[in-house]
């Protein structure tokens, strides 16, 4: 069997044509549908003269044509690339240059930003739109209309494929440029199995099986169905939004419109029945968890019966949400530890077995070293950085030298060091302490912002936090936080401060916090450290 996304969603789409492949608001896309829309648009690209290796920017909110975009991308053996939807101008320049990307699928809300970069991409041939509802003024006659393509175009004959054709994810990291993190479609997806199992998902172990399987979960009507409250243009939506309940024959659900609504995820649950949720840490759980409070509490609760998983990966997700939510439903919850650059380690919750904030199981392969080269000893009290061995991407596209500063050998193992520290506690489970490049330097010790973030969020009035560190004459390096409170809640900087000093260590403590209306994160949920920096530096006078 070809193990190539394009190849095994083929062959899922003969065995279950009818069954549900995807849904965005009111749109539901069958099994066969997703497949031949997919192959019409891969004869648009073949066209046009695109093929093996090919790259096609996927400029697109979540929805079903980022999916069926992105399906025929495989089919052509091309390589789809993720464009974050908040770029400007020059970011999105340096993105699909720097990816010789040929094609863009793009939202018709962004034409204006196409038609201002286009003379800046001579590299790309062919631009598609998809309608959104977008008054589209100075439109070019050459930019192609997605619905038109698929209508007037006749399905692509299959073709051989290889597991060896490249997948890319570009990652906008903690530092620098954003970076296209390769992997090979067998590898990839080999461990995206590894995860299905981990997690309990009904899956073969061996992919002669999944055929059978898939016509098994169909049968029983047991094939997931997959909400995705995170954005798809980042890994964790993808990964494991999308590519885990895609690869059994499952449904992927999507919410159209822009922003994060709990009430509206939940409604959209009610609706189709979602089995599993996939968010970013509290950026998203707390909100859920919160708007589920308050329907049980006007009486009008949610029906959240069908959920028998929450999955987060990127960012910390704490015990207290996770004990509110279980409050409202039986199901498990599991936090990934991990990034673009490979999978590192998981907590899993349950009502009968709750789990600490940062403390992971490790992975099979995983190692914690420290930075002159030593291993971790468990209950040492030493920090070290986490490599992964279980899946190692190939490496950076066009970027050797970052590629050799995090993919390297160990004891003649290749593993890969995405930046992550942590402890290794006596029982061999490790104890997340954040990136690297976060790590605050004061008066010669090293803080960790998710750790006073997480000990700032304890507080019952605090919503939301973030943690850096500002310039200082004593101690080179302060700890300031910035803090958001809860709705009609409140606490003064030195009681707050305060009671951090029952969760952490002296020097961690932050020496001021900055209450801010609200704590700016990335769509996906993760931390911007960058406005965090610039409000402190600002409102300090630095």
């Amino acid at each position: 069997m070809e193990v190539q996304f394009a190849t095994l969603w083929e062959k899922t789409s003969d065995l279950i044509p009818d069954q549900t492949a995807l849904i965005c608001g009111d749109v539901t896309r069958s099994w066969k549908e997703y497949e031949e829309r997919a192959s019409r648009l891969a004869t648009l690209l073949t066209e046009h003269g695109l093929g093996d290796d090919s790259k096609v920017g996927l400029y697109l909110h979540n929805s079903n044509e980022y999916l069926e975009a992105q399906f025929s991308v495989f089919k052509i053996k091309g390589v789809p690339i993720n464009v974050n939807y908040r770029y400007k101008e020059d970011e999105l320049v340096y993105l699909l240059d720097n990816s010789d990307s040929e094609a863009i699928f793009f939202q018709a809300c962004y034409s204006d930003q196409i038609n201002a970069i286009r003379d800046k991409l001579p590299k790309v041939k062919l631009f598609i739109k998809v309608d959104d509802g977008t008054e589209v003024s100075d439109q070019s006659k050459d930019i192609l209309d997605y619905e038109e393509c698929i209508k007037s175009k006749e399905p692509m004959e299959r073709i051989k494929r290889s597991e060896d054709n490249i997948y890319m994810l570009y990652t906008g990291g903690t530092t620098g440029m954003p970076k296209g993190v390769m992997y090979q479609h067998g590898s990839f997806i080999s461990s995206m199995f590894k995860t299905l199992l981990g997690m309990g998902f009904p899956v073969p172990e061996d992919f002669e099986s999944l055929p059978e399987n898939i016509i098994k979960l169909s049968n029983e009507n047991m094939l997931p169905v997959s909400m995705v409250a995170c954005p798809l243009m980042h890994g964790t939506g993808m990964w494991l939004g999308a590519y885990l309940p895609l690869l059994t024959g499952g449904t992927v659900v999507t919410i159209p419109q822009l922003g994060f609504d709990p009430d509206v995820l939940w409604r959209e649950v009610e609706k189709t029945k979602s089995t599993t949720v996939v968010i970013v840490g509290d950026a998203f759980a707390k909100p859920l968890m919160d708007s589920l409070n308050n329907a049980k509490l006007s009486n009008k609760p949610y029906d959240i019966s069908s959920v028998n998983l929450m999955i987060s990966s990127g960012v910390m997700w704490s015990s207290e949400v996770k004990k509110g939510l279980l409050e409202h439903n039986d199901m498990v919850l599991i936090d990934a530890m991990g990034s673009t650059e490979g999978g590192m380690g998981a907590s899993i919750s349950t009502k009968e077995a709750p789990a600490e904030t940062a403390k992971f199981s490790i992975n099979p392969g995983v190692i914690v070293i420290t930075d002159d080269g030593k291993h971790v000893e468990p209950g040492s009290g030493e920090m070290g950085k986490i490599g992964t061995s279980g899946l190692v991407p190939l490496g950076y596209f066009k970027d050797p030298e970052k590629s050799a500063e995090t993919f390297k050998e160990v004891d003649g193992v290749r593993y890969s060091f995405p930046g992550d520290y942590a402890l290794v506690e006596a029982d061999g489970s490790i104890t997340l302490l954040g990136r690297g490049s976060n790590c605050i330097n004061t008066a010669g010790e090293k803080v960790y912002p998710e750790e006073v973030e997480e000990a700032v969020k304890r507080h019952d009035n605090i919503y939301d936090c973030l943690v850096v560190g500002v310039q200082d004459e004593k101690f080179g390096q302060r700890v300031v936080a910035l803090a958001s409170f809860k709705e009609n809640s409140e606490v003064s900087e030195q009681d707050l401060i305060s009671f951090t000093r029952e969760h952490l260590a002296g020097y961690k403590l932050p020496k001021q916090v900055l209450f801010v209306e609200e704590v700016m994160r990335a769509p996906n949920g993760k931390a911007n450290y960058k406005w965090a920096k610039e409000k402190a530096e600002k409102e300090l006078g630095r």
